[in-house]
């Protein structure tokens, strides 16, 4: 069966934020841990697709992990890789959001419930799971690197464990963690199948180490209202 690699690398910290959700909007990333940014060029395949989102911290992310290894990349933006859109929750506190007369209902489907002028957690695994399978047939047998995003990462997961939208929120995905999720086309009576590799690894960690932290539906600094 065809092989596709996908290595997920969630981007580097917004630090300017001051605890306010930046969900869809393009605040800079703080990009200044050259250790971090060697580890993930020694971990990444040379011979890789590069992909990114349109927002500018996953872009800066990316050209940081080039820069680190001095290897030259052109990565393609793809909108849909972009993280969820919290309409007009962004630029807002949590407790602001909390004390919405409306918000409750976010508290008790996070995954289904838009915010207003936003989308779900289940309309962004939609979008890019559409994406994710378009590129796997473009690049089927290839090494794709994606920088991206929390909510993308953790709709990637939902896609590749076939879960449903709220279980695709319990996944922990860190800043600069390394999760990688494989592809077999199907054939000759076979299924297509996905294989997670790993999940939420540090850059510095060993190949198979994995995350002790308990999973959380609110990302550390994404700004995801939860």
């Amino acid at each position: 069966m065809v092989q596709t690699r996908w290595w997920w690398v969630r981007h580097a910290p917004v630090t300017g934020n001051r605890g306010r959700v930046y969900g869809s909007t393009d605040p800079d990333a703080d990009t200044d841990d050259p250790p971090s940014y060697e580890a993930l060029h020694a971990i990444l395949p040379m011979d890789a697709r590069w992909v990114t989102s349109r927002l500018g911290r996953a872009r800066q992310t990316a050209a940081a992990i080039a820069a680190a290894g001095g290897r030259a990349i052109d990565p393609r933006e793809e909108a849909d890789l972009g993280e969820q859109d919290f309409g007009d929750w962004h630029g807002m506190t949590y407790d602001e959001i909390r004390a919405l007369p409306t918000a409750h209902r976010f508290w008790l489907a996070p995954a289904t419930h838009r915010a207003p002028g936003g989308e779900s957690f289940a309309d962004l695994r939609v979008r890019t799971g559409r994406t994710i399978r378009r590129l796997t047939g473009d690049w089927a047998g290839r090494d794709i690197v994606a920088v991206a995003h929390g909510g993308t990462i953790r709709a990637a997961l939902a896609l590749a464990l076939d879960l449903d939208p709220e279980a695709g929120l319990r996944f922990a995905t860190d800043n600069l963690s390394l999760t990688r999720i494989d592809h077999f086309a199907g054939g000759d009576g076979h299924p297509e199948t996905w294989r997670v590799v790993c999940l939420n690894r540090p850059p510095h960690g060993p190949p198979d180490r994995r995350s002790s932290r308990r999973p959380s539906i609110r990302p550390p600094s994404e700004g995801y209202p939860g």
